[in-house]
């Protein structure tokens, strides 16, 4: 490692850290006293949910990035729409092509959204059962997916356990909020980008995401999980390195859990995008 990297403040801290043993709850801490505070897409509030970015940095030591440069990349990465390439080896080998696949349904919606929301969900467990009957690898509502699954897998059936027909119902659906989003964007009838608008009616359902502000919910759960998605668009990306730990199935270890501070979303309100106003 280079002079300038060893003195590079984040480098020192993450190095610190990981010799004392915190491992990921060490990074963690790196982002209680990272002193840096982003203004999150113009919401109003002051959100540091986006310095967990630094966990992402080089896994704690070892790395030959420049962090000053990754970090800037990061930032710009956290504000984007999250449209560019999955980088590769980022998710589970069998499923790369698929989140590849599901990126492209439509123009608002990228691969590394889609990787990034199915981390949230499930941590890319194909046999988990969560909340309200939820099943699979995407975690959608069972309403949700009755609507937008299909066989997608050729297996004849159309199972929220078949890993292809969870994340392909997860696009569509996910397609569906952001066209409807985007009429709202261009008639005026909401504000704020197309992305934070669809992953706010993503989290809530598109009645609810509707209240306040022209579009998205003014509330820490809602703001905690779009900044959540947004925190992985530098890994999925390939911004930085994915240190140990950080993605099930592709990093030994036990994964960070941005969900852990952010409670399970109620109910959806609608299965389906409302009608534009």
């Amino acid at each position: 490692m280079s002079t300038e990297q060893q003195k590079s403040p984040i480098a020192l801290i993450v190095s610190a850290l990981t010799a004392l043993g915190g491992g990921c709850l060490g990074l963690l801490a790196v982002v209680l006293v990272t002193p840096i505070v982003i203004i999150f897409c113009g919401l109003g509030i002051l959100l540091m949910p986006i310095v967990v970015l630094i966990l992402l940095f080089g896994g704690g030591g070892g790395s030959h990035h420049d962090y000053d440069d990754m970090g800037d990349q990061a930032i710009t990465a956290f504000q984007g729409d999250g449209k560019g390439a999955l980088a590769p080896d980022s998710v589970p080998a069998d499923l790369q092509d698929i989140i590849e696949t599901a990126g492209g349904q439509c123009s608002q919606i990228g691969p590394i959204v889609i990787a990034s929301q199915i981390e949230y969900a499930s941590g890319f467990n194909s046999t988990m059962v969560g909340a309200n009957g939820a099943k699979g690898i995407s975690q959608l509502p069972p309403a949700i997916f009755d609507k937008y699954g299909k066989d997608d897998d050729d297996n004849d059936k159309t199972s929220a356990t078949d890993n292809k027909d969870s994340i392909m119902a997860q696009a569509r659906y996910m397609c569906a909020l952001a066209e409807e989003n985007q009429k709202r964007v261009d008639n005026k009838t909401a504000t704020g980008s197309v992305l934070d608008l669809t992953l706010a009616a993503y989290y809530l359902g598109m009645d609810a995401s509707s209240v306040g502000a022209g579009g998205v919910a003014l509330t820490n759960d809602t703001q905690g999980y779009i900044a959540a998605i947004r925190a992985q668009f530098a890994k999925y990306g390939g911004i930085v390195d994915i240190p140990y730990g950080a993605t099930p199935s592709v990093t030994d270890g036990e994964s960070f859990d941005p969900r852990a501070t952010i409670p399970p979303p109620p109910p959806p309100t609608s299965d389906s995008p409302s009608p534009t106003p």
